[in-house]
Order: structure tokens, then sequence, then C-alpha cells
């Protein structure tokens, strides 16, 4: 089974965010901070298939930041960003292979945005 890592620092969106992945098939490493998502990233290097992360975390580091770690470790790194608030910024400081689901969403829409990434790498709006 596909292991996503999950950033969020709210546990009702960290448990939202779960369930929708094991609706579809996937299983959930959360991490509730940046700086606990790139130490899980490092130790666990290739284990992740796509990084899903709020943009406003608790802590030092912020989603952007997280993402960036991500593609350190693997270039190409699938990413979906979830922000009720930093949608905006994504043009400007999102990576390539990316999404921006604004919150609230539906989990079909977080489904549908990591599948698209895995499948061809293509982003969609």
């Amino acid at each position: 089974m596909p292991v996503i890592l999950v950033v969020e620092d709210e546990e009702f969106l960290q448990s939202f965010v779960e369930d929708a992945l094991r609706e579809g098939g996937f299983e959930a490493a959360v991490a509730s901070s940046g700086e606990e998502a790139v130490s899980l990233l490092k130790a666990n290097n290739g284990q992740y298939r796509a990084l899903v992360t709020d943009i406003d975390l608790k802590g030092k580091m912020d989603g952007w930041e997280v993402a960036q770690h991500a593609r350190e470790i693997q270039p190409d790194f699938p990413i979906v960003y979830m922000s009720g608030a930093a949608a905006a910024d994504w043009t400007s400081k999102g990576v390539p292979n990316s999404v921006m689901l604004p919150k609230p969403f539906a989990p079909a829409q977080l489904l549908t945005a990591i599948a698209n990434l895995l499948n061809n790498g293509t982003p969609t709006a």
C-alpha cells in the first residue's frame, strides 16, 4: 500500500485526510509539524510516494519549506498543498509537480490530486 506523508497540525484535519487516503487505498504517515515531517522524510528516504502538507503550520517551518526539503531528497516528489489563506502564493512558492487544494475540500478532490500527480506527473488546478 503506498504511503503518503501528511503534514497537518490540526487533529480534525489529520483525521479527515487520513480517512480520505485510507478510503482511496493509501496509507497515511502523519506529522504534526514541519520539523517532524522533514525528520521523517530524511529517515525514511524513498518510503513515501507523495507529500500532503498544510502551509500554515505551528513551529518554525511552514509547508513551503517542508516541500523544499522533500524536493532536495527527491527532485520530482509529488506534493499536494492544503491551505485556507496561502493558496494565492502557490504560483510563486509552489514547486513543479504540485497541486494546491484550497480549504475546505472534499476527500475526492484530495484523492484525484494525488492520483493525477502519481499517474502522470502533470499538475492540475
